[in-house]
Parts: structure tokens; C-alpha cells; sequence
């Protein structure tokens, strides 16, 4: 009996080394397989990803060298704070969290808290509801490139859209009771002004002067590289991941697992392998899903909406990696990118049904 238990103490203990020890070894077994989807993932990145999110990136870097932050703050707070439980400074992770995509609303969730501009549980907050899919590959990718349908894309962005606001209604609640600090060593003085309070911050960073824009330019650029190349890592790495589970024959086994579930639902079990490859990459799930023929396509698309705001576990890993800097807490991120991907895929399907436009069934 105790050699049992410590059997299975060891096990736990090195649990981690001997999933790694698995993947390297299914690397080397699979290769056959594994080169070429490599391959994909690495285009998928060079092609898709940094052309629409390292511009950004290098934007937000900039923007957050300037006094735009405290703009949003003194316009928005009367919005934001009732809307959100969020001082009005979170409108910029907000608005670039919407315009941008998949991960900068968190990268600017961290930030905020790195330069103590939110509180701990305001940043919190800002993580539920702020990383969400962007309009160029909801649009874009999505809605022209994979359903050939713009009218599609724009019901998919307005449906990811709602489902964000409807997370960040619902988060407002979270931690609302307990006092919460700006850092260690500092304060947040707050000042009453006629119609609300204000948040007042010094943020660690310089501020942009024609002086030192060479060095906050290569500084931005130098930002955004890091973690662009960090995108692509679990990018090309997700896509080895699925390729693996294809070529071993597990994703089948698990497709077959959830069929029941699916079929309980009134949903083709040949949307099983979209679904879970979705879950693990969205970009690879989305475009099994789109391609599936079926005569009621508002199935592809209430998954497809359940995806775009899940994210998917690569998406969950680039936000702990830029999380992982700061003291926040992942939880709130997953929790609320789960109630994204379902109030979103439960919009897609009351606009299917309320306008008949939208309702492109055979």
C-alpha cells in the first residue's frame, strides 16, 4: 500500500516531465505529419497574425507614453464605472481590446497594473471582457475568407461584440467588497470632482517628447517583437500539438467521446473535430467549422461565435505568459472568456432567428 502511494506521489510530482518527455517523443514518431503542419502554423503566423497585430501592438506602446490614458479616464468614467465597476482609464484596454484582437486587451490589462493606473481589481476586471477577437479577423478572416459572406463577419462582430459587453455587466461584481491596492509602495488619491471621482496616477513610464521618440520608438518596437514572436511560439506550437492528436488517433477518440453530446444537442457529430480543435486553436477550428457542408449553416455559425470568444487554451497561454509578470489572477480571464464564447453563440442564434437576413438555412 505505500509503495502505491509513493508510486503515485512520484507520478504527480513529475507529472509534467513525463508529458513533456510524451511530446518530444510523439515529435519524433510523427514527424512525417508534424513537418508540414509546422509549416502551416509558421505561415499562418507570418501571414495572417503579424500583419494584423504588430501594428498594434507598436500603437498601444506609443499611446501608452502619452496622456491619452488620463483623456479616457476623465471622459469615460462616468460610463465606465457604472457600466464596468472600472475607472474610466479602462475604456483604452476596452476600445483597444476591440479594435485590435487576440492578446491586447490583456497586454494592456498588465500594463495598467505594472504602471499602477487600475487597481488590482479593476485590471481583474478589464481581463474578463477586454481580449477579444478583432474586427479584421472576425471580418476578414472569418467572415470573407473562410464563409465567403461579408454580411456573416459583421453578424459574427456584432454578436462577439454583445457577448463582450454582457461579460463585463457581469464582472463589475467581481471582488466589488473587498479593498484593493494600487502597489506596494504607492497610493491612489482619489479627488472628488462635481459629478464623480477621478482616478490620478503617475505611470512609470516617460512620457513621449520629440526629444526621446527615437527611444520610445525603439523601445515600443522592441516591446512588440517579444511578444509577437511569443504569438507565433504557440502558434506553431498548437499547430504540432494538433497534428499530433490527428496522427495518433486520440482527437478521433475524442470526437467519438462528445458525439453524444452533440447529438443530445441536435448537432452533427462531424462538427466534433472543429469544436476541440477550436478549443485548443481557434484560427485551425474555425476553419474546419466553416468548411463542414450542411444545410443549416447556423450551426457553423453559433459554433464559430462560441470559438471567437472562447479563445481557445493557445490564446488562455499567451495571456498567462503576459499575465504571469504581475499579481493578477487568471481566473477571471477564464471564467469570463467561457460566458463569452456561450453569450455569444446565444446571440448569433436570436439574431438568426429575429432577422431573416441573417438566416442563411437551405
Amino acid at each position: 500500500m505505500h509503495s502505491c502511494n509513493f508510486f503515485v506521489f512520484k507520478v504527480k510530482r513529475n507529472f509534467l516531465a513525463l508529458i513533456f518527455l510524451a511530446f518530444t517523443a510523439c515529435l519524433l514518431i510523427f514527424s512525417g505529419s508534424n513537418l508540414p503542419a509546422i509549416k502551416s502554423g509558421l505561415q499562418l503566423w507570418a501571414t495572417s497574425v503579424v500583419p494584423s497585430l504588430f501594428p498594434f501592438f507598436v500603437a498601444t506602446e506609443l499611446l501608452m507614453h502619452t496622456n491619452i490614458i488620463n483623456i479616457f479616464g476623465r471622459l469615460l468614467n462616468n460610463y465606465m464605472r457604472p457600466l464596468f465597476n472600472i475607472s474610466g482609464e479602462g475604456a483604452f484596454a476596452f476600445i483597444m481590446g476591440i479594435i485590435s484582437g487576440y492578446p491586447v486587451g490583456a497586454k494592456i490589462a498588465s500594463k495598467f497594473r505594472e504602471n499602477n493606473i487600475c487597481t488590482k481589481a479593476e485590471c481583474e476586471r478589464l481581463l474578463s471582457f477586454t481580449n477579444n477577437s478583432g474586427p479584421l479577423f472576425i471580418i476578414g478572416t472569418v467572415g470573407i475568407l473562410m464563409y465567403q459572406n461579408t454580411g456573416i463577419g459583421i453578424l459574427l462582430f456584432i454578436t462577439h461584440l454583445l457577448g463582450c459587453l454582457s461579460v463585463g455587466f457581469i464582472f463589475r461584481f467581481w471582488k466589488r467588497n473587498k479593498n484593493d491596492s494600487i502597489g506596494k509602495d504607492k497610493k491612489v488619491i482619489m479627488k472628488k470632482s462635481s459629478y464623480n471621482y477621478i482616478l490620478n496616477y503617475v505611470p512609470d513610464k516617460k512620457t513621449a517628447t520629440f526629444s526621446n521618440l527615437g527611444e520610445i520608438m525603439a523601445e515600443s518596437i522592441t516591446n512588440s517583437i517579444s511578444t509577437i514572436l511569443l504569438i507565433g511560439g504557440f502558434v506553431v506550437l498548437f499547430s504540432s500539438i494538433i497534428s499530433i492528436l490527428k496522427a495518433s488517433g486520440i482527437l478521433n477518440v475524442l470526437c467519438m467521446a462528445i458525439s453524444p453530446i452533440l447529438n443530445f444537442l441536435h448537432i452533427d457529430s462531424s462538427f466534433a473535430s472543429g469544436l476541440l480543435t477550436g478549443i485548443l486553436e481557434i484560427t485551425n477550428g474555425i476553419q474546419i467549422i466553416s468548411s463542414i457542408a450542411c444545410k443549416k449553416i447556423s450551426i457553423n455559425l453559433i459554433i464559430t461565435a462560441f470559438l471567437l470568444g472562447f479563445g481557445g487554451i493557445s490564446v488562455f497561454l499567451q495571456v498567462f505568459s503576459i499575465t504571469a509578470k504581475t499579481d493578477l489572477s487568471i481566473k477571471p480571464y477564464i471564467y469570463g472568456k467561457i460566458l463569452h464564447g456561450i453569450f455569444a453563440a446565444f446571440y448569433t442564434f436570436i439574431f438568426i432567428q429575429v432577422f431573416p437576413f441573417f438566416n442563411l438555412d437551405l
